[in-house]
């Protein structure tokens, strides 16, 4: 994998530990001191498109692949025009048309295919639907509702379980004071010994604090991912083994309806691999093996030919 670099000024992240890059919506990457350099006025040209931009777009770079900061980049500004529900089309049909129509643009925008005609398109758009984008862009989606409720009870029930947990602090200290008050009630007003007293006081308060200690079943919560903390999962239970062999190899018979195909380690030998293309290295890592798709042919040209319909 190729270390980050500027291509302008070729400094690495290993020559300078603290390197940023920047993207702007051209996709191509600047460290933050070429920007400086570059833009010292505000606005320039690419280093290497020659787009004019401007200082306050670039972002620092998130993403390895600056192509892949460029598509977010597009995609987050063509998704602010394009803020259509599904509840607003007559059909499921209509609504992917139009989420198709959202990536052919974006993907125009991306790869600079018809760059100038889609610009257009998007214009075009915008007046056309203005009233309704800026009404949709107030508005939150049937989604996004969904997960406030939930992030809205969650809330709520963490607020509760906040309040038990103060209130058995707060029983917690009540009885610890009340045990003290006990001792030294004893050890003023009791005739026994006082080492009696304490070793008696002394299992008392350990017998409480077990108690307490007695795990209780937890709540049932569910969170926005719509996980239920504390509920109680069943699981099929993982069969036994079967006695005896666990498995047992079994040579595979193709039937051909015809002749045998000639014996695949005897393909190279008898010269059926020279009317086949050798495959490249590339080829070889996808699995594609010429020896192989050879015998496969062979085999499909002797299927069938004793195939009688008749019988």
């Amino acid at each position: 994998m190729d270390e980050a670099a500027c291509p302008r000024c070729k400094t690495t992240k290993y020559r300078n530990p603290s390197l940023k890059l920047l993207v702007n919506v051209c996709g191509h990457a600047l460290c933050e001191n070429c920007v400086e350099l570059l833009f010292v006025k505000g606005s320039g040209a690419c280093a290497e498109c020659g787009i004019p931009l401007r200082r306050i777009d670039f972002r620092i770079q998130i993403f390895e692949d600056p192509c892949v900061e460029k598509e977010v980049d597009i995609r987050r500004k063509v998704l602010k025009d394009f803020n259509k529900r599904e509840e607003e089309f007559s059909s499921l049909r209509e609504y992917n048309d139009y989420l198709e129509e959202i990536e052919t643009i974006i993907f125009n925008l991306v790869n600079n295919v018809e760059f100038e005609a889609t610009k257009r398109k998007i214009e075009q758009y915008k007046k056309e639907n203005r009233t309704q984008i800026s009404k949709n862009r107030g508005k939150i989606s049937r989604d996004e509702e969904e997960l406030e409720i939930l992030l809205e009870q969650e809330k709520q029930e963490t607020d509760i379980r906040k309040q038990q947990f103060l209130e058995e602090e707060k029983e917690i200290k009540k009885s610890r004071l009340k045990q003290k008050e006990a001792l030294i009630d004893d050890l003023m007003f009791s005739d026994l010994p006082a080492g009696q007293i304490l070793a008696s006081h002394v299992s008392t308060v350990k017998e409480t604090e077990i108690s307490r200690k007695v795990p209780t079943k937890p709540a049932v919560v569910q969170f926005s991912t719509g996980i239920k903390l504390g509920q109680k999962e069943t699981f099929i239970p993982i069969p036994k083994e079967p006695e005896g062999e666990l498995y047992v190899y079994k040579e595979l018979v193709v039937p051909l309806c015809g002749p045998n195909a000639p014996d695949y380690d005897m393909l190279e030998a008898n010269g059926y691999t020279k009317h086949v293309r050798t495959s490249s290295e590339t080829e070889k890592a996808g699995g594609f093996i010429s020896k192989l798709a050879c015998y496969r042919a062979l085999q499909e040209g002797v299927c069938g030919l004793y195939f009688n319909p008749e019988q």
